[in-house]
């Protein structure tokens, strides 16, 4: 799923039933593409957001210091005061200026040095006024805070009014410099606005295609997780864990993504953002339940046959071209088919038919991938054919470009706050208050410690009150300063002995390269960003202190930031605290409150199809819920599950269990139903009660009054499936998954109420009316019909049948596919026809099995060539080995056309051969080192027919 774009042969299709032929359907250049190198850091950072925001500073710490220094020397002016101004146009421009359109960027930047000189000549006036200066800095650090609930522009015109104060006093301007300091900041400005323009344009649809193919990597790693899952030498435990953590991942790529499609200048439309929002959250969904199977897989004796199935089947998976999505389908029959042969064998077991069934479900899980995925990518280069029922409305909010945390909810517990007369205020000079009072203990204790450096104090006041609102957040902002600080100061104090003095360009650049690997880090770890700061300023304060006096001076610099921080955190917490058990009462609340709406539209969805409803969007915002409950409960420090209290843990897990259930409801529960009015009545009744449970426990989270309760609807639930007489078919189908999640979501917030506190209870039966009719379908309502699927997958076999039917060596055949499924097809029927499918369980191994027995010490060697029409010369792939106990061997590369696999034991492999040009192709051969190496060449069908 991550080889180049290639033309998909099938017809797409709209929501609403199929749609035009197109002509193609290409994988946009930033998703698409072979596998590259560097796939695993666009995977650790969506988007590149980390690696830009060190760019950027790059790019902006450069052009500040030099333009500053040109400046200098053209107004004749001392070098160290036109670099400070020019590198602090470069450094805010690069650490608080992110915006996505030309046109606010430039606004942003331009408006810095105004705040900045309008605020210098007074610090330079108060150098003659110890006292008042100290006051003026205290007030000028609680006006950037009250400034901050006006906006990015108030905001950053706040800190360069603090800014200004620090530089002022740092570098004691002389007031008759102020003037040309102007002129510095304002050139350094432009140059800075002219270099991003350059050199870090904002692309935000570039960013989003980017953050797209990280979803297609880690795609890449579940597949290859599942994979090493159902190797029956591996350590299934360690192999389950790592699919779980590419599935977390998954997550937090497609709610990051949901939250970027919100932003400005991103989507065409909101038609396509819709679009594209639903179609990946599906396929998400997809790979969810693929992962789910496959670890329920790792606990049962499967058949080797059907192993070795699914081991090719998700190979091929993950090697097929983005841009033909629909060849999933071949991996998909191939699962089906064996999976299928195992549950009609009058021998099998119950665990192997368990087994079956969960592989079965995989095949499933992938053709619904194949839609999604083709769907998804079409959209990347083309408009939609059918508009989306309903726009895009944003559910996902994006803090550093990760859902949101903290913030969100604080906000909404300060915005909750009912306050009369003056406390009214309160909201607004909470913040400013906690750092005035702060800074004033703070200054003349730090000013006691060291006159010349006591705003380091202030510093730590700024930083502990910035991005934080509990304190538990603050004190690990504590540990990362402080431990990011010592090791800045270990590796600055190195490197500023190794450089020595007078090396200015060395110097310069440790600086330069300190700061961006500090913005790179900072949306990972605080302590990152600390390293690489203090690292910058080590080198800084060598050019005025003895390397001898280098050490006490970055201890003084620790004791006043680690007084800054905790006299902060401690007035936070005194001085109109905002309570962190409020917070997290809040965070679950607004859990319960998404939850609530997800339910809602359901029922609303059901009882009338043509509302205007977003299910996948409601269970998106559970998502996003889900992170900010998270994001509170982090405890302070991790320990063992068995050392820290379980409580907070089960509530998580059961949190993430409903998450998933609600994912699956509202895919599933998206269907245009019509139900008797009895039916109706009980569906009626079970949202009801549901609804009524989820406002008993949002009841408990906003007033803490114990009592309530949770009304059980899952056995109304069972009861109405079982007088549904609806037909066999897909959209009965996806009726009865939708039951049945919507009955899970209640049993997991059951076990979740019941650890709250409220009175768990059942809802009463209700007596079995006569039965009714089926519901009925929409007219083009139901989605893709059964035969235009059955013709794209006749289609997808039969290509996939047309370019794996040669086999050019000995003891080479193909991999068993689903016959009679390419009915029709010519190619397929000659596919057929020269290697007819064997039944599964019934491969043919006469010469693998005598192989066993023949020689066993020895190994077999399998070798030859690649090629295809567009590449005369031999086609580079990835060449993949599976035996037929379904393990897989580490992968080859072929060089030049040629590819060479050693070290085969005597048995039957599945080599599969996928290219960055090409669709996976899978051949059979039979090793038997007995009877010397086997030469087997391959030919590969080109990616672009």
């Amino acid at each position: 799923m991550t080889t180049p774009a290639t033309t998909t042969p099938d017809v797409t299709e709209g929501r609403d039933g199929p749609g035009p032929a197109r002509e193609s359907a290409i994988a946009p250049r930033r998703v698409g593409g072979p596998r590259r190198w560097w796939d695993w850091v666009l995977a650790a950072d969506p988007g590149l957001g980390q690696l830009q925001a060190g760019w950027r500073t790059l790019v902006a710490m450069v052009t500040g210091l030099a333009t500053g220094y040109g400046m200098s020397v053209a107004l004749d002016m001392p070098a160290m005061l036109g670099m400070m101004a020019g590198g602090m146009m470069g450094l805010m421009s690069a650490f608080a200026i992110a915006e996505n359109t030309w046109q606010r960027l430039t606004r942003a930047i331009l408006w810095m040095p105004l705040p900045f000189s309008a605020a210098l000549p007074l610090a330079a006036w108060l150098h003659q006024y110890r006292v008042l200066e100290l006051s003026i800095m205290v007030v000028a650090l609680a006006v950037t805070f009250f400034l901050a609930r006006f906006g990015t522009l108030a905001l950053l015109g706040g800190m360069l009014l603090f800014n200004a104060f620090m530089v002022g006093m740092m570098a004691n301007v002389p007031l008759n410099l102020c003037d040309e300091m102007f002129l510095v900041a304002l050139v350094s400005s432009a140059a800075v606005l002219l270099t991003r323009l350059a050199l870090c344009y904002p692309m935000p649809r570039e960013d989003l295609l980017r953050t797209q193919r990280a979803f297609v990597v880690e795609a890449r790693r579940v597949a290859d997780a599942a994979t090493d899952a159902l190797d029956p030498d591996a350590d299934h435990e360690v192999a389950v864990k790592r699919m779980r953590r590419s599935l977390r991942r998954l997550n937090v790529t497609t709610v990051t993504i949901d939250g970027r499609l919100a932003q400005p200048e991103v989507a065409a439309d909101p038609d396509t953002a819709e679009l594209l929002h639903r179609h990946l959250f599906d396929a998400e969904l997809a790979l969810k339940g693929i992962g789910q199977c496959v670890q329920q897989l790792t606990r049962l004796q499967a058949p080797a046959h059907l192993r070795e199935a699914m081991v090719v089947g998700l190979v091929i998976a993950r090697d097929t071209p983005l841009g033909r999505a629909d060849a999933l389908r071949p991996a998909a029959q191939l699962i089906q088919q064996q999976a299928t042969a195992v549950l009609e064998a009058p021998e099998t077991g119950a665990e192997e038919a368990e087994a079956a069934a969960l592989a079965r479900r995989v095949g499933h899980l992938l053709d619904t991938l194949a839609d999604s995925l083709a769907h998804w990518l079409d959209l990347g280069r083309n408009a939609p054919t059918a508009r989306a029922k309903v726009p895009f409305q944003p559910t996902v909010a994006l803090e550093q470009n990760r859902p949101a945390g903290t913030g969100a909810v604080a906000r909404r517990v300060i915005a909750a706050q009912d306050e009369k007369g003056w406390r009214r205020a309160i909201p607004y000079l909470r913040a400013p208050v906690h750092a005035g009072l702060a800074a004033a203990i703070v200054c003349p204790i730090t000013d006691a410690i060291n006159p010349q450096r006591f705003y380091w104090g202030l510093v730590g006041v700024m930083i502990t009150l910035f991005g934080t609102n509990t304190t538990q957040e603050r004190l690990r902002k504590f540990g990362h300063r402080m431990a990011g600080t010592i090791v800045g100061a270990v590796i600055g104090v190195l490197l500023l002995r190794l450089i020595g003095p007078g090396h200015i360009y060395w110097t310069l650049l440790v600086i330069v390269a300190g700061l961006t690997f500090g913005s790179w880090g900072m949306q990972r770890q605080y302590a990152y960003w600390v390293a690489g700061l203090v690292t910058a300023l080590v080198q800084l304060y060598g050019l005025s202190t003895p390397y001898t006096g280098m050490e006490t001076l970055l201890s003084e610099r620790l004791l006043d930031n680690g007084l800054g921080i905790l006299i902060a955190t401690a007035c936070a917490a005194l001085v109109f605290p905002v309570s962190s058990r409020k917070i997290a009462q809040e965070a679950e609340r607004g859990y319960v409150s998404a939850l609530e709406h997800l339910v809602s539209q359901v029922a609303e969805r059901w009882q009338d199809p043509a509302a205007p409803v977003r299910l996948r969007g409601a269970a998106r915002g559970v998502d996003a819920a889900l992170y900010q409950v998270r994001g509170v409960a982090r405890p302070l420090v991790r320990m063992p599950i068995g050392v820290r209290g379980r409580g907070a843990e089960n509530r998580l897990a059961l949190l993430a269990a409903a998450t998933g259930h609600a994912r699956s409801l509202a895919a599933a529960a998206d269907i245009d139903i019509d139900l008797a009015p009895e039916l109706g009545r009980r569906v009626e009744r079970i949202t009801s009660t549901f609804v009524a449970s989820l406002h008993a426990l949002d009841h408990r989270f906003a007033t803490g009054e114990p009592g309530g309760t949770w009304v059980r609807v899952s056995p109304l639930i069972r009861e109405l499936e079982g007088v549904l007489r609806a037909p066999a078919g897909p959209r009965a189908d996806r009726l009865h998954v939708a039951l049945r999640e919507l009955a899970a979501l209640d049993e997991a917030l059951a076990g979740y109420a019941d650890d709250r506190g409220l009175t768990v209870t059942t809802a009463s039966a209700e007596p079995e009316p006569a039965a009714e009719p089926a519901p009925a379908a929409r007219p083009g309502a139901a989605g893709h019909s059964a035969a235009t699927l059955d013709r794209r997958t006749q289609a997808a076999l039969a290509a996939w049948l047309a370019h794996t039917r040669h086999d050019s060596g000995p003891g080479a055949k193909q991999v068993p596919v689903p016959s009679g499924t390419a009915a029709g097809a010519p190619a397929a029927q000659q596919a057929a026809a020269a290697a007819p499918a064997p039944a599964a369980g019934s491969r043919t191994r006469a010469a693998s099995s005598g192989a066993r027995t023949a020689s066993p010490a020895r190994t077999g060697t399998v070798s030859g060539s690649l090629h295809c029409p567009e590449h005369p010369g031999g086609c580079e792939a990835w060449i993949t080995v599976v035996s037929d106990r379904g393990k897989r061997r580490a992968g080859v590369r072929a060089v030049g056309g040629r590819y060479r696999i050693t070290g085969l034991e005597p048995g039957g492999y599945t080599v599969i051969a996928s290219g960055s040009a090409h669709a996976p192709t899978a051949r059979f051969v039979a090793v038997d080192p007995s009877r010397g190496d086997i030469h087997h060449d391959i030919e590969l069908k080109p990616a672009r027919p």
